[in-house]
């Protein structure tokens, strides 16, 4: 048996070899695959748990990269079985039974190397701390989240998406210093929680904010003037009418996607020069006209080029009380329109 494994690994040295793992280490790295799982030759720093009604986590090889333990029942994230793993890039725990007690410490502070931990469909109440700073993504969508501890994020400079989406998360929650410490965020997911006000403490950098499902009614006067790269926002499913909507809050250069499907408006808010895609689908909205909405005056419209015109490309109007023909001054206005639905 130990002649066919030789033989194997022989035949595999080429492709282990352009991994840059030693073949020492993979042979170490096959050997120590838990019965559990599996381990692929031609991806050695793979180990696949993935679907096997595991209840606890097996001891991983040393020289891991990629852990897969999703879709199991697992409820502990042990630090003993994760000891010797402190190599691991990605680590995917989804749909697993794991709440916060079940996070011992240090299992994943540990892993310096861990940029990708993925935890949907657990049963967490809070964020997990401490984390390594490491981290690019944090997954933690369809938990009980309730509370983010002070100073998690304090360190995690290069994480960039933070996903917290179908969580129980109220204004109270989201503080000024929850995200203190996130300096590359681009993209954060608080879709489906229990807000009911526009999160504050949102880093400079962010660039994407999903909202959608939360009970939002209004946004605050100047809540974009410190995010400077805001370019898709998403806020459908709220409950924002006219009145909550400020008449130049959404007046912010690098906005390009906007959001506002399934709310209360009865009016089309301002719309920015350089916005590109604009939802307002299933609202409350009776009349459109151009010489309201445009951002420019058609005067300037008159001796102006393509590239100085409004930007918007794609307008959805469907679900309103609008009825056709679109008057001829927003086409007028929005001249690169592609699409309009109503």
């Amino acid at each position: 048996m130990s002649r066919l494994l030789s033989l194997l690994c022989l035949c595999l040295v080429g492709q282990v070899l352009s991994q840059d793992m030693p073949f020492e280490e993979y042979i170490a790295q096959i050997q120590a695959c838990p019965k559990e799982c599996r381990c692929p030759a031609n991806f050695p720093r793979a180990v696949y748990c993935d679907n096997k009604g595991l209840k606890s986590i097996p001891n991983i090889p040393p020289h891991t990269w990629y852990l897969y333990l999703q879709n199991n029942l697992i409820e502990v994230l042990s630090a003993d079985a994760l000891r010797n793993a402190t190599e691991l890039r990605w680590l995917n725990l989804n749909r697993n039974k794991i709440n916060t007690n079940g996070v011992q410490e240090g299992a994943l502070s540990a892993m310096s190397h861990l940029a990708h931990l993925y935890m949907d469909e657990n049963l967490l109440s809070s964020v997990p701390n401490p984390l390594p700073a490491s981290l690019e993504h944090l997954r933690l969508s369809h938990n009980r989240i309730s509370s983010i501890p002070a100073r998690v994020f304090i360190g995690l400079d290069k994480l960039n998406l933070l996903d917290l989406q179908g969580n129980k998360l109220m204004d109270d929650d989201v503080t000024e210093v929850s995200f203190k410490g996130l300096t590359n965020l681009v993209q954060i997911n608080l879709a489906k929680n229990q807000l009911s006000s526009m999160p504050i403490g949102l880093p400079p950098s962010t660039t994407q904010l999903f909202l959608d499902g939360n009970n939002i009614e209004k946004i605050p006067t100047g809540f974009f003037k410190d995010l400077p790269n805001m370019a898709f926002l998403r806020l459908n499913h709220n409950k924002l009418g006219s009145s909550g909507v400020p008449k130049d809050v959404f007046n912010v250069s690098s906005i390009l996607d906007l959001q506002l499907s399934h709310n209360q408006l009865t009016e089309v808010p301002f719309i920015p020069s350089g916005l590109e895609q604009l939802h307002l689908d299933h609202n409350n909205i009776k009349t459109v006209s151009g010489a309201n909405i445009c951002p420019i005056s058609f005067e300037a419209m008159q001796d102006s080029d393509n590239d100085s015109v409004p930007r918007l490309r794609y307008l959805r109007l469907d679900g309103n009380t609008i009825k056709p023909p679109i008057p001829r001054d927003v086409i007028l206005c929005f001249r690169l329109l592609r699409s309009i639905v109503i």
